[in-house]
């Protein structure tokens, strides 16, 4: 549940479950937990990887002062990269929101997240946590397209949650791997491309070199901003990137926030 000053999330932390509140503050950050059980380091942990906080922006507000950008050091100052720190559900939500728009990715993903996921309900509301795997070892897919999943994406989804069950690909020994050895494994997974393996390593592992190429938000921002032209050259694109390296992944966040006021298939 999202408020003006206020995000609320339950949180699955191994065999436990959390009800946490983050609110802003003048310089800071409060976090309470409302509801079930984590210890203050656990706390700490998820939400200093959910919301990126140990990353300094000043070298990229930098980058973004000496380019054509610069007017976002003020615009969108402070955004900070809203990480997906489950793997599976990062890959889940990218398969999810593959050639829809993102108002029906949103819908399908709810309806997924309130029929497998783990209930608790809190001053009237419910709140979910993403599926494990291990919920969806009896899931159909007849199941997933009453729900309105096309039968590739049912597909893609039953696959992918087996493969993690059987150890086919594992977050924490991912996390130990290379940026590239990452990006081979995730590629070898059905129903996973450049844009998907990119954006996970983006969210998931915060890999800020790692570029959603492919991503229409991100060419109608490039083409507002008169960088790009033509949304095949793939050249022109990756020339502009290099001008802020190590940054790829933030100046992509800037470009999406940049479309705040018109449509945007940005996930």
């Amino acid at each position: 549940m999202v408020s003006p000053n206020e995000v609320r999330r339950l949180v699955r932390f191994s065999e436990k479950k959390a009800l946490i509140s983050v609110k802003e503050g003048n310089k800071n950050l409060r976090i309470e937990l409302l509801a079930g059980d984590a210890f203050e380091k656990e706390l700490r942990n998820y939400i200093t990887k959910w919301f990126d906080l140990n990353r300094d922006l000043n070298p990229f507000y930098d980058q973004l002062n000496n380019s054509s950008l610069s007017y976002m050091t003020k615009d969108f100052y402070g955004l900070r990269m809203v990480g997906i720190p489950d793997l599976f559900e990062a890959i889940c939500w990218c398969i999810i929101g593959q050639q829809i728009n993102l108002n029906f990715a949103y819908k399908i993903k709810r309806r997924f997240v309130e029929a497998y996921g783990d209930k608790l309900s809190y001053e009237g509301v419910d709140f979910y946590t993403f599926p494990q795997p291990e919920q969806l070892s009896m899931v159909t897919m007849n199941d997933l397209k009453e729900m309105q999943f096309s039968r590739q994406k049912a597909d893609y989804i039953l696959t992918l949650a087996k493969t993690f069950i059987q150890g086919g690909i594992d977050q924490d020994s991912l996390s130990s791997r290379t940026s590239v050895e990452r990006k081979s494994e995730l590629l070898k997974l059905k129903g996973v491309g450049e844009w998907t393996a990119n954006y996970v390593l983006m969210k998931t592992f915060g890999e800020m070199g790692s570029i959603p190429f492919g991503d229409i938000g991100l060419f109608k921002a490039l083409e507002n901003h008169q960088i790009i032209t033509d949304r095949k050259d793939r050249k022109k694109i990756e020339q502009f990137f290099e001008s802020f390296p190590g940054w790829g992944g933030y100046l992509t966040l800037y470009l999406w926030r940049s479309l705040a006021n018109s449509d945007s298939s940005a996930l």
